[in-house]
């Protein structure tokens, strides 16, 4: 393993490294962990990586790794950096022959992302997006529910991600996870939505399968002169005539990461929250409520539930092991990869390039209908998959 960013400051650089190496399928031993070289080989010391393979920029270290033999060289590259950086890393990671995990959302613009699955297509290497909340053991529990009919047809999705650790203006205090996510020159189109609005809206797609058709958008600075939207409502309206709501908010006092979702079908609703990821709340009119917990040993837990589950119920399982679950489905993909044999590319387990062009396609309709006072535009990719 490879990894680009995640240096002195960083929090996601630390939660790649524990998700790739937690089921020991994966060690780091190479890095570029800074845009400053010198800062980039100070912070080797923290993942423990040898000086020597402790690199100034990313590029020099594609360069030196591609040199070493095929045994001796990374496999996989982590992309942790702010967002403008990851098209530039991931088109050179994979140019050079590298497997890429990249975080959400994938590029700067609509345009690097459609770029970068050209890249890609053309390539023979694995590409995941870290839409990680799609890793839980009750997501996917959730998804097979939907995708084999138990809710019967699905009619409305609300997806909401709600922080509030940005009431304040953190980015004149010199905070540096608050000063690049909104800095359109390093963030992107969006803020909120950019940045959990995705997540919330991957959600939806993954747990029903629904392919969207149009969207209607809302985004708002609640604390100017901020230059990126700090709240947003979309109206998603979906190919079977579902309708889907997704809100993102870092302005609400009290909020942490409450990530969570309700679907409504014909015969059943469902509803998840992510800060209590153990737990999926399943109704039917005239039954009692029922509560799912994280049981892999229960009858009423699924192949995909159950496969995604480490520890006894009981046992919490959250955020790391979820992070975990989609880097041990991309492994899967890799190990045939390096092998030279063919892989699954389209229909993966894991959030794929495609996810990521939607999710680009996502923010930049979202914000193009918000400029034109929430008009309806289109919102069905040609690379969206179920």
């Amino acid at each position: 393993m490879g990894l680009v960013g995640g240096g002195q400051g960083s929090f996601i650089g630390r939660v790649h490294v524990t998700a790739a190496v937690l089921d020991n399928r994966a060690t780091l031993v190479a890095g570029a962990l800074s845009s400053d070289a010198a800062r980039s080989k100070a912070s080797a010391a923290d993942y423990d990586i040898d000086p020597s393979r402790a690199y100034g920029t990313y590029a020099e270290m594609f360069a030196a790794e591609r040199a070493l033999p095929a045994d001796k060289r990374i496999d996989f590259v982590s992309i942790v950096t702010p967002n403008h950086m990851h098209f530039p890393v991931a088109k050179a990671a994979v140019e050079a022959g590298f497997n890429v995990v990249c975080d959400k959302p994938l590029t700067l613009t609509l345009q690097e992302a459609e770029d970068l699955a050209s890249i890609v297509k053309k390539s023979s290497t694995v590409f995941a997006v870290t839409h990680n909340y799609t890793g839980y053991p009750l997501v996917r529990q959730a998804r097979e529910m939907a995708l084999g009919g138990e809710l019967g047809d699905i009619q409305a999705i609300r997806a909401t991600y709600i922080q509030g650790w940005l009431r304040t203006r953190l980015e004149s205090e010199g905070h540096k996870q608050a000063a690049w996510r909104t800095d359109p020159k390093k963030s992107g189109a969006a803020g909120a939505f950019g940045d959990i609005g995705t997540h919330a809206y991957n959600l939806g797609r993954f747990m029903t399968g629904l392919l969207p058709e149009k969207v209607s958008a809302h985004l708002k600075v609640f604390e100017p002169p901020r230059s990126l939207d700090d709240y947003g409502h979309a109206v998603i309206q979906y190919e079977n005539g579902a309708l889907g709501t997704v809100t993102a908010s870092q302005i609400s006092h009290g909020h942490e990461n409450d990530l969570r979702i309700e679907i409504d079908g014909t015969l059943a609703s469902l509803e998840w929250h992510q800060e209590n990821p153990n737990q999926l709340f399943v109704r039917k009119n005239g039954h009692p409520h029922a509560i799912y917990t994280r049981d892999p040993n229960a009858s009423f837990m699924n192949a995909s539930g159950k496969a995604a589950c480490r520890l006894p119920a009981g046992h919490p399982e959250a955020f790391f092991e979820a992070f975990a679950n989609v880097y041990c489905a991309a492994f899967d993909a890799m190990e045939p990869a390096i092998a030279g044999e063919s892989f699954e590319r389209t229909n993966t387990l894991y959030p794929n390039i495609c996810d990521g062009v939607e999710g680009m396609y996502f923010i930049e309709q979202s914000v193009a209908s918000s400029r034109v006072d929430g008009a309806w535009l289109p919102l069905r990719h040609s690379l969206a998959r179920r």
